[in-house]
């Protein structure tokens, strides 16, 4: 098996069986079910281009905000075979991800810490992973190919992609949706040299609705079917790897990780509910932890909390900047405690987040006392700003 980067594998198959396309496509899709995804569908390479040039427009406008990643070799995105020439075929697969309860309802909850519905349970990169890299193995076993396999790590516009293939369409919060499975959608690609039978697209069934738009806190879409990322919550929490910006604090709430709320608006999500099984199961220590347990996590204690989880990769200091955003938000007076333990912290990004949470939480005459000795004896420029700020 080559291809060394997480969430790339390149199999090649034996060249000694051929299938006729149909049947080959149905035992294809019976082989996914087995396996545990919950929809699959089949695209060509060339299907995607509208959606590239409004990717190369979201790129020039900025919108991408410090995740170069996405601005690195935009032609191997746009286009399918700007990643592999090869490729005949583009197989979409997704998992059902839909929470069992309201992943709102933790927002009502101050002093307790709402992380992301997706990042609850085990990194998903890893379990689409497995399974997707077992469907390729029997589709090499089964028909002459080559497969490469994708799983949100390389350059491929997987919502485009499942769109052609009909497994939902782009909602105007720019996520895909699913009319059996709401918003909540795990996407994995298979990339192969077979030329399979395509699914027609999808179409969009957003009608007039804006629930998505409407509930946004940060005002991220500047229109529909527009993300501002920099202003996108999940990516102030994530992606952003220094302080998050004044504007926005407030509106973040107790959201520490990610943010479900225009993905949880969609209406299209009581489908998602109706018996269907939950496929990747929650951890209770992650459904609604409480804030001052987290703001007392060292990074030994961080990462043996978060292992396996999609939350220990934006480390230690990144996520109590986090959790002291949402400490400041809660209204709660013997929450300063945590902050002002943290005001020592070796980390300026987690001492500076602990001044805001202060700020927010002590008296003006408290804070103006403690301001004297730590500006003396603050040598980051950063952090003294957000004394001099919160003045």
């Amino acid at each position: 098996m080559a291809g060394r980067r997480a969430g790339v594998a390149h199999l090649r198959g034996p060249r000694f069986l051929s299938s006729d396309p149909t049947e080959l496509k149905a035992a294809l899709e019976r082989e996914a079910r087995a396996l545990g995804f919950d929809c699959i569908g089949v695209t060509a390479p060339g299907t995607i281009e509208a959606a590239g040039k409004h990717f190369l427009e979201f790129i020039a406008s900025g919108g991408h905000g410090d995740m170069d990643w996405l601005a690195a070799q935009p032609e191997r995105r746009v286009d399918p075979r700007g990643l592999w020439a090869d490729v005949r075929s583009v197989i979409m697969l997704g998992v059902n991800y839909g929470p069992d309860s309201d992943p709102l309802a933790i927002l009502a909850q101050r002093t307790r810490a709402a992380i992301s519905v997706y990042a609850q349970g085990d990194d998903y990169h890893d379990l689409i992973k497995k399974r997707l890299k077992a469907l390729a193995r029997w589709l090499v076993a089964t028909a002459p190919s080559d497969v490469k396999v994708f799983v949100d790590t390389a350059a491929v516009m997987e919502k485009p992609l499942a769109q052609a293939a009909h497994l939902g369409w782009q909602g105007k919060h720019t996520n895909l949706v699913s009319r059996e499975f709401g918003s909540w959608l795990f996407l994995g690609a298979i990339y192969t040299t077979l030329e399979l039978p395509r699914d027609g697209a999808e179409i969009d069934h957003c009608g007039s609705c804006r629930a998505c738009l409407d509930i946004c806190p940060t005002a991220a879409f500047p229109a529909p079917y527009k993300l501002d990322a920099r202003r996108c919550i999940s990516y102030l929490t994530i992606e952003n790897k220094g302080p998050i910006p004044r504007e926005f604090r407030k509106s973040i709430g107790n959201r520490i990780y990610g943010c479900d709320d225009c993905l949880a608006a969609c209406p299209w999500n009581k489908f998602a509910q109706e018996g269907r099984e939950a496929k990747l199961a929650a951890r209770d220590e992650l459904r609604a932890p409480g804030l001052t347990e987290l703001a007392r996590l060292d990074d030994a204690a961080f990462r043996a909390l978060f292992t396996k989880s999609p939350v220990k990769r934006i480390g230690r200091d990144r996520f109590l900047r986090n959790v002291l955003i949402a400490i400041g938000n809660s209204g709660e007076v013997a929450l300063a405690e945590e902050a002002r333990r943290l005001l020592d912290d070796e980390s300026a990004l987690v001492r500076g987040a602990a001044v805001w949470a202060l700020g927010q939480l002590v008296s003006r005459e408290e804070f103006e006392a403690m301001k004297l000795t730590a500006v003396s004896n603050e040598h980051d420029d950063s952090v003294r700003e957000e004394w001099q700020a919160a003045s």
